[in-house]
């Protein structure tokens, strides 16, 4: 990897495509959210290099076609599904305990701009769903995760990260839901919590990376799947004339998964104008992802939600 100091842009290699990935032969990848969109794109470059990929899903029956998808392709891909909710922390915790060995988890898998809607546990969905679940299962596989060659953690955000803030006061949005605002806090609370996850690996020598991505604005079920009418029909015309397709969205992330000219702390997103479209290269979040006490409070708050701790010092 790069040495730069955190948070300044890196080396990277322009116009770097999937093909550009190194053999990833013995190198196993978690993939949340494998099924459709970035997820599957991700799992499909990854297999296609030999790595031992893990398809994690919801629904059964749709991993399992992702899976055959895949193997329709490369023949020879070592590729398996597995269940996983992420809105469900009991679904969290079975699946983790199933693995026994990584070498990356990619936090991919979400949701986008639904009808107010909670989790098992009771919480706002896209927050639990983009990131107490995804918090929860790093906590559930950070023992295994230390023990893999090159370990990494990639956390997929939004540019619509930007416009986020936590809402501590009414995490839920019990008093006052907005789609849009919701989403956009659950994509700041990943920014957030990609970066002091970073912090803290390096303060206790745990030798795991953490680096986020972002796809830009990429075309996939994800605008499909949560806003209903014209919010629907907006994105569906949206996707069509301005959004770039699933693979190109999914560069960031690979990047960040298996490049060698990647740091902790960085966000990695499209090179293109606005960023939102193009390829992987190193960007900035929002200045106030940074802030320690917004860090404090969200981490301490995500602990005490999933009734989970990293054991990892602060300071």
């Amino acid at each position: 990897m790069s040495t730069t100091p955190e948070g300044e842009p890196g080396v990277t290699a322009p116009g770097w495509t999937a093909a550009d990935i190194p053999a990833l032969d013995g190198r196993t990848f978690i993939v949340t959210g494998g099924n459709s969109g970035l997820g599957f794109e991700t799992c499909r470059a990854l297999a296609a290099k030999g790595a031992q990929v893990v398809l994690a899903a919801r629904d059964p029956e749709k991993g399992a076609a992702a899976v055959e998808r895949i193997r329709a392709e490369h023949p020879d891909a070592t590729v398996e599904t597995r269940v996983l909710d992420l809105a469900d922390l009991d679904s969290v915790e079975v699946f983790a305990a199933g693995i026994h060995e990584v070498d990356v988890l990619v936090n991919n898998a979400g949701v986008m701009m639904p009808p107010r809607t909670t989790s098992a546990q009771g919480y706002e969905l896209q927050f639990a769903v983009n990131h107490l679940g995804h918090f929860a299962l790093t906590a559930r596989l950070l023992d295994v995760l230390s023990q893999g060659a090159d370990p990494r953690v990639v956390t997929v955000t939004s540019f619509l990260h930007r416009r986020g803030r936590i809402h501590f006061d009414d995490l839920h949005g019990e008093h006052k839901y907005s789609r849009t605002g919701y989403y956009s806090q659950s994509k700041l609370a990943n920014v957030v919590f990609g970066l002091e996850l970073h912090r803290r690996l390096r303060l206790n020598n745990v030798p795991i990376t953490s680096v986020l991505a972002h796809p830009g604005y990429a075309a996939t079920n994800l605008q499909s799947a949560g806003p209903t009418g014209i919010m629907k029909l907006a994105m569906k015309v949206s996707n069509r004339l301005a959004a770039q397709d699933a693979g190109m969205g999914a560069l960031p992330q690979l990047y960040a998964a298996v490049s060698q000219d990647v740091d902790g702390g960085q966000l990695i997103g499209p090179d293109g104008r606005k960023e939102q479209k193009g390829y992987p290269t190193v960007v900035h979040p929002l200045e106030s992802a940074r802030d320690r006490e917004l860090a404090k409070r969200l981490w301490d708050t995500s602990e005490e939600l999933t009734e989970l701790s990293f054991g990892l010092a602060a300071r």
